[in-house]
């Protein structure tokens, strides 16, 4: 029998490539299960919708404050919030038979908690979110996804044993490690299929954390108004779920590859147009979407080489390179008019939903304290939740010119989820408040999906997930800023109802700069349209 002959370098280099870039079938499913199984364990956390009636119950007893003023002057403060406090619940909120005085001091108690402990989360996140997004690149996913259901662990566990203000505010720093974490899992899978399957394992990945989410919220409802449950045995039931999901993350494959830092080479340009995008073989029809800066590393790989495993062929950016290639990237991004106007609203509107959706059960607290009547947030999260998902598969049927008409709805949708803002501000009616509060989430769902699908339509799947990092970064940015004035306790501290009358405000003020820009595009448009036609009669005559 002859031995085969000696392989071309093309030959060699084509079935590199093709190694490298085949996926069997068979190879995508246990990742995107176990994948799977981890966010719908993660996201199953009966207790959320309660967090707030659990730290102003009895179990965390966060209604007496622990350091108190020194001063003359900073007790008249507090004791001024205390009055103004009994003022508010006194005129505001009447209740059937005789007014408990307690209830007074209901804003004194709230001030702790909204002003001195949720916004750690906001702080935390911020200083986390650039560091975790360039780490979990790095570190290829898997170590950050650990991380993350490591966070979830010590978070629940705090929140069951840790006692004190100074407890519960590093109970909000590691739930910020856990939040800030996330990107590895929405990233994670991207890396270990091929770049046909993204579609549809990206919708299994979100559909887990959909249903997690929604299954929690439902079980926590039926708990609580059913069974009878406490809020403590809620709390349990979710550090179960939390340490089931970090169980199940150890199995995940560790990826070869990353999107950044780890980077598949595309070795073969020449080759019939053909190059590895994230571990896909696709059809290279344009030579910008390739991220500059790769090419004189790609080209260093030889090709009279023998077959080697992908873990060989993964090429080794300079991280200073990584660095400058992404912001070339950025620069070229939002040099794109059409894409910052949707990272700009992007960034607006997740500002305020961040801080309305934390505070939502405060306000609700408010309206009708829980230690008064049966409460049904639980419930109230999974109907806002399923429609939201409704909403979001209904935009696939919209057919509307993006380009003409994107900002005038952009204004008309902030302008509707200012008023649900304001009307479950100012109702008094914890069924208008539970009402406007679903309302408010599927119009945000609904409009975050629109956007998103218009940054991404033209951009590699490196340069969404920048864009999606620097949207996501200059949103926590401003809630942070917003936090600092109008929550925490060294800015104004305001009180629950009139924070959320700013936020109205600042939604309003979205719909205005959207409504300006947006008739200035179409008229632009329009004037476009009419000077051919214009000099084209001119010709003519």
């Amino acid at each position: 029998m002859d031995a085969p002959g000696p392989v071309s370098p093309r030959a060699a280099a084509a079935t590199m490539l093709l190694r490298a870039a085949r996926v069997p079938r068979e190879c995508w499913f246990l990742p995107t299960a176990l994948l799977c199984a981890y966010g719908f364990f993660a996201s199953l956390r009966p207790s959320e919708p309660f967090l707030t009636p659990y730290l102003l119950g009895p179990d965390k007893n966060l209604t007496k404050r622990e350091v108190r003023p020194a001063g003359a002057a900073e007790r008249r403060d507090e004791v001024f919030k205390v009055l103004v406090g009994c003022f508010i619940r006194i005129n505001c909120y009447e209740y059937s038979g005789s007014f408990d005085i307690i209830n007074g001091f209901l804003f004194f108690f709230f001030y702790q908690v909204f002003n001195e402990i949720y916004p750690v989360w906001t702080y935390s996140y911020l200083v986390l979110l650039f560091p975790v997004f360039l780490a979990t690149d790095y570190l290829r996913y898997k170590p950050v996804i650990l991380l993350q259901g490591l966070s979830l662990i010590v978070t629940w566990f705090m929140l069951l044993y840790a006692q004190g203000l100074l407890a519960v505010q590093f109970l909000e720093f590691f739930y910020g490690v856990a939040t800030a974490t996330e990107i590895a899992y929405y990233s994670y899978i991207y890396s270990v299929v091929d770049l046909r399957m993204y579609q549809k394992v990206t919708s299994y990945c979100r559909s887990a954390t959909l249903v997690g989410f929604t299954v929690g919220s439902i079980l926590g409802q039926i708990l609580v108004s059913v069974a009878v449950w406490s809020l403590f045995s809620l709390n349990v039931i979710s550090l179960t779920c939390v340490s089931v999901a970090f169980a199940v993350a150890w199995f995940l494959p560790m990826p070869q590859k990353s999107l950044f830092f780890h980077h598949v080479p595309s070795t073969c340009q020449g080759m019939n147009g053909i190059k590895v995008q994230n571990g896909g073989m696709v059809t290279d029809t344009s030579a910008s979407n390739h991220l500059p800066g790769w090419e004189d590393i790609e080209s260093k790989i030889p090709l009279n080489m023998e077959e080697r495993p992908v873990e060989e062929l993964e090429s080794k950016p300079d991280r200073l390179l990584v660095l400058r290639v992404l912001w070339n990237d950025f620069l070229m991004c939002y040099s794109s008019r059409p894409l910052l106007c949707w990272s700009v609203w992007w960034a607006l509107s997740t500002c305020g939903y961040f801080q309305v959706i934390n505070y939502t059960q405060g306000l609700w607290e408010v309206v009708l304290p829980s230690r008064d009547a049966a409460i049904y947030n639980g419930g109230v999260e999974a109907v806002s939740t399923l429609l939201g998902a409704v909403a979001v598969f209904a935009v696939g049927y919209i057919k509307i010119s993006w380009s003409t008409w994107g900002e005038m709805t952009l204004s008309l949708f902030s302008l509707l989820i200012a008023a649900t803002v304001y009307i479950m501000d100012t109702a008094g009616n914890i069924w208008v408040c539970y009402t406007s509060y679903v309302v408010f989430r599927i119009i945000y769902m609904l409009l975050i999906t629109i956007a998103t699908f218009q940054i991404a339509a033209n951009l590699s799947m490196e340069r969404y997930a920048l864009v999606f990092g620097v949207n996501t970064f200059i949103a926590l940015a401003l809630q942070t800023l917003l936090t600092l004035i109008v929550v925490d306790a060294s800015g104004l501290g305001l009180e629950i109802t009139t924070q959320f009358l700013i936020y109205a405000g600042y939604f309003a003020l979205i719909a205005v700069v959207f409504l300006a820009n947006g008739a200035v595009s179409i008229m632009k448009k329009y004037r476009k349209q009419e000077d051919p036609e214009s000099s084209s009669q001119v010709t003519t005559s």
